[in-house]
């Protein structure tokens, strides 16, 4: 870009002589606004752009970069359906105590537990709030009410009564839903249906 000042526009005034008031404003009236700045010539070169590159040259180098995704994607096959598990073997090496999200969400979506024991001697069922290890309800046949009147403490019929009051109590504290947890290899029949069969017999929902 090359840029030409002509001489001829700039203003030629000696420091000794200043215009009148009157010469002044003839001048202001005479002259416009764009007269007033000096005429500037600009004369702009053609620029030279770089050369397109061919299309064989572009076809080339999209098929180098999928050659080479390809490669990586071979080499890195394994590594990469490991990473969409939602947890690899390493992460859980690394944390072994962390827990599940079950375990984290269980005692909010099933706050109240049931725990039920057998003993040789005598039958022992309780209820208990999984966040605050708060007990809701007690039933035992190792009661003195219990102990005096029943025959065995630990027949069906021991199993039919511990049902029957835990099932009472726990609607006294307002709970009418609750949840077991059967333990390792722990069947549900025998004794422990028949707890299970009486409370829902009396009003209580299992989740």
């Amino acid at each position: 870009v090359s840029i030409i000042v002509s001489s001829s526009a700039l203003p030629t005034r000696s420091l000794n002589s200043f215009p009148t008031h009157s010469e002044r404003s003839n001048k202001l009236t005479s002259l416009s606004w764009a007269s007033s700045f000096p005429s500037i010539n600009i004369s702009i070169n053609s620029f030279r752009l770089p050369p397109a590159p061919s299309l064989n040259k572009l076809n080339m180098v999209i098929l180098g970069v999928r050659e080479s995704a390809k490669c990586v994607r071979a080499d890195l096959g394994p590594f990469v359906q490991a990473a969409w598990t939602r947890r690899s073997r390493g992460e859980a090496a690394k944390q072994p105590n962390r827990k599940s999200w079950k375990q984290r969400t269980d005692m909010y979506m099933r706050p109240f537990l049931l725990n039920v024991f057998f003993s040789k001697k005598f039958i022992h069922a309780k209820v208990m709030h999984r966040g605050t290890s708060k007990v809701i309800s007690v039933a035992t046949t190792n009661a003195k009410d219990l102990r005096n009147s029943l025959a065995s403490l630990t027949d069906h019929n021991a199993c039919r009564i511990i049902g029957k009051l835990i099932a009472e109590r726990s609607k006294e504290a307002d709970v009418y839903a609750m949840s077991y947890e059967p333990r390792k290899g722990e069947r549900i029949e025998g004794k422990l249906g028949i707890v299970l069969d009486t409370i829902k017999e009396n009003g209580i929902i299992f989740v």
